[in-house]
């Protein structure tokens, strides 16, 4: 893997791209995955001539619709669905540089089956303890599930 991939600082002084080159090297991101528009700023900014032609660029690719933060919030909210809860699908993508109105569109649907359906797949078993429900609350918590969903979730009989 090559100094510009990892995101690490490229050794060497070259040139900074062209639009041109700067486009392509965009695109070749977007094409591994989709990248907010924030994140995409940070990984070109070394290899842009100025911050006008970064921006340009930028601009460029959102007209084509070949970048999009909307589909980058969707995407990602879809993948940490499976894991995480709501609140902290909503601190990824703000630190990924998604607009606070973009992130409160987001749904909150099916977060108390997500939980439970969570909870299953760690624990076979139900608590039988007050120790174990609290270590499970934790989990959850840790997770980004509200308080709510936790207590439904662990009261509700097919929690576990």
């Amino acid at each position: 893997m090559s100094a510009d991939e990892s995101g690490e600082p490229a050794a060497d002084s070259r040139a900074a791209d062209s639009p041109a080159e700067l486009k392509a090297r965009a695109l070749r991101y977007l094409v591994r995955r989709e990248h907010s528009r924030a994140e995409l700023a940070r990984k070109l900014a070394r290899h842009a001539e100025s911050p006008q032609a970064l921006e340009a660029v930028l601009d460029s690719l959102l007209s084509k619709k070949q970048q999009s933060d909307e589909r980058f919030a969707e995407e990602r909210t879809r993948s940490l669905s499976r894991k995480y809860g709501s609140a902290k699908i909503r601190q990824d993508l703000k630190a990924r540089g998604i607009s606070d109105e973009l992130v409160d569109r987001l749904s909150n649907e099916g977060e108390l089956e997500r939980a439970k359906t969570i909870l299953q797949r760690k624990y076979k078993e139900p608590a039988t303890t007050r120790e174990e429900s609290a270590k499970r609350a934790r989990f959850l918590q840790g997770r980004g599930f509200s308080y709510d969903v936790i207590i439904h979730a662990l009261s509700s009989p097919d929690a576990e």
